[in-house]
């Protein structure tokens, strides 16, 4: 049997490594079979995280990219884009204590960070993945899985689809961002099929007579049979006669805006092609929604639902997934019958949500998925705000300005700067204290309130 010293070395070692000796970080260490030793000693406040960033070729670079300024430490002297900086568990990119300790191995050790009701719900992870984005072209026309689509298509093809879990996610806008998201309704699409000679040659006279002559009121399972037989019909279209269809459109649009104003979606067509000449993705768009969110506006995007997001920065948050069903505006692996054939096919415009004040300085954004919410925190210097302890776990990130930071029982403040990045267990109070002339941006990514209420 181990003693009480043997089994509380590696939590000393653990703070040793971790630089938070005489903190009280307070690991728990499962005790042995057995062994009825003292009690483990209290779940720590807060602490620290390094977390991962991405260098997808859509990213911004340099200084312009939020991503890379956040992640400075992590992003210096990259000339790659940094495109995401990811902040949880999932096994592409996980943060880490230390740069042996992951969090998903300390949150494995150490279940009650989670709260009793989430570790059971979903297995002892973390059930969220927090991400900062900058986008500086378009992220490619897909979809992701329901759960029981993922489980299929990850036994099926385990390299591409890595991970058996949907993949619900929420975009909270921090600059202008710009998506597509779900199909337009039946009367644009009529508009394009009549106006926009190229798709209708793609999707064929019989599909596209099938879509001119559905009535308005029909609705339903009619309209969605159509509309999935033209936009299938877009998308299998050869290389030959899509890149045709581009150079003539392309044409056509370059000449007729010497003569009128182009409309927003011919501009960003245009824009497209620049991006990805000769990809079908280009002429989807016609048959998608045109979504614009300003700063701190927030877009829900539900399973099997497409979309796309084309410019700007967003702080997102998703079921701890990373399955994606891609099928148009990338050079990446294009599974385009699974993606045409997972869509819903509705066409209802997305809701913008604009989040509703939980406290002063505090929005909340809520999505109808359990597995997460996002909090807003604008915090004008000089001023504090608390969030009472929730039975779940949280990440906060600093977006701007500094302060302090205090958790728990921790007996000291912690600083607290434009990109760091904490996780706090469930049952912790958390004090936000602004420091200097300078206000604080912050952003929590917790479990949906709703779940836990």
């Amino acid at each position: 049997m181990a003693s009480p010293a043997a089994s509380s070395a590696p939590a000393a070692s653990l703070e040793r490594r971790l630089g938070l000796g005489g903190l009280g970080l307070g690991l728990l260490v499962p005790a042995a079979d057995g062994d009825n030793g003292p009690p483990a000693p209290p779940m720590p406040g807060l602490m620290r995280l390094r977390c991962a960033v991405q260098h997808y070729e859509w990213g911004r670079r340099g200084a312009v990219s939020l991503v890379a300024r956040l992640a400075a430490a992590a992003a210096a002297d990259d000339d790659r884009p940094c495109a995401e900086l990811w902040m949880g568990t999932h096994p592409s990119a996980p943060s880490s204590l230390a740069p042996d300790v992951s969090l998903r191995d300390w949150i494995a050790r150490n279940p009650a960070a989670l709260g009793r009701t989430v570790a059971a719900r979903w297995g002892g992870d973390l059930p969220f993945l927090f991400k900062v984005l900058s986008v500086a072209k378009a992220l490619s026309i897909q979809a992701h899985p329901d759960r029981g689509l993922a489980s299929a298509l990850h036994a099926l093809r385990p390299a591409t689809y890595r991970d058996a879990n949907h993949k619900p996610e929420m975009a909270v806008a921090v600059t202008e961002f710009h998506a597509l998201c779900g199909f337009a309704a039946t009367q644009e699409l009529k508009e394009v099929l009549r106006t926009v000679p190229e798709v209708q040659e793609l999707v064929g006279k019989e599909e596209s007579r099938k879509l001119l002559s559905v009535k308005e009121q029909d609705g339903g399972i009619g309209v969605r049979s159509y509309l999935k037989s033209a936009f299938t019909k877009l998308m299998v279209a050869s290389e030959e006669a899509v890149s045709e269809a581009i150079a003539k459109l392309k044409s056509r649009l370059n000449a007729e805006s010497k003569v009128r104003t182009l409309t927003k979606k011919e501009q960003l067509v245009l824009s497209l092609e620049k991006q990805y000449p000769g990809d079908v993705g280009v002429l989807a768009a016609y048959f998608m929604n045109y979504v614009k969110l300003s700063p701190g506006e927030a877009l829900y995007v539900g399973a099997n639902e497409p979309h796309a997001y084309l410019s700007g920065e967003c702080i997102e948050c998703m079921a701890t997934s990373d399955n994606v069903v891609r099928a148009g505006l990338t050079p990446k692996y294009r599974d385009v019958q699974t993606l045409c054939s997972m869509l819903t096919y509705d066409q209802t415009f997305p809701e913008v949500l604009r989040g509703v004040p939980v406290q002063p300085y505090v929005t909340r954004y809520t999505p109808s998925t359990d597995e997460f919410e996002v909090d807003r925190y604008l915090l004008p210097s000089g001023r504090s705000v608390t969030m009472s302890p929730v039975p779940g776990p949280s990440i906060f990130l600093v977006m701007e300005g500094e302060g302090e930071i205090q958790a728990g029982t921790m007996p000291d403040n912690t600083k607290a700067k434009e990109g760091d990045i904490f996780f706090v267990p469930a049952h912790t109070e958390v004090k936000l204290y602004t420091s200097g002339f300078r206000s604080m941006q912050l952003y929590r990514a917790g479990v949906n309130s709703r779940f836990l209420s």
